[in-house]
């Protein structure tokens, strides 16, 4: 059984409520395609404004996008 290669991640911050104030643990998902990363970034804002997602290395070209940015990207089709 073949499996595809992952090309793209989506990071976000989870608030642990038990933590304190300031602490935040990271999450990272991977996805074979930039329409379900796009999907998953969508179900995320909802929740947090602390998403960026890109390419992983050594794919090509290189795409990062910054949670300033991550609303446009994932409502892009």
């Amino acid at each position: 059984m073949k499996m595809d290669k992952a090309i793209w991640y989506v990071s976000f911050a989870v608030r642990t409520p038990d933590a304190g104030h300031h602490r935040f643990a990271r999450q990272t998902r991977t996805f074979t395609t930039e329409r379900d990363a796009k999907a998953f970034a969508r179900t995320l804002l909802v929740q947090t404004q602390d998403v960026s997602a890109g390419t992983i290395n050594p794919h090509t070209p290189r795409r990062v996008i910054a949670p300033a940015a991550i609303a446009a990207w994932a409502g892009e089709n």
